[in-house]
């Protein structure tokens, strides 16, 4: 993810025409962009990083889920 907020902040000072980016050929900011997307389209999945991410929402969730019904018995047996 980091690799593409410097590519979008990159593209921006491009733009702006700020700094020493300006004098920067615009394939090295397509190189990082070309990057983030092999990134996130090849190794995330290779590592499982995608898989592992969704796990951990599932799970947080899960414990979100129960927290809840704890609540709701807690505040049952108070009646």
């Amino acid at each position: 993810m980091w690799v593409l907020w410097i590519g979008v902040v990159l593209l921006l000072l491009k733009l702006a025409s700020i700094g020493p980016v300006a004098d920067l050929s615009w394939w090295w900011i397509a190189a990082v962009f070309a990057v983030a997307f092999v990134w996130f389209d090849f190794v995330e999945e290779r590592l499982g990083l995608n898989k592992r991410k969704a796990f951990d929402e599932m799970e947080e969730a899960k414990q979100k889920r129960i927290k809840e019904a704890l609540e709701r018995d807690k505040n049952f047996r108070r009646r």
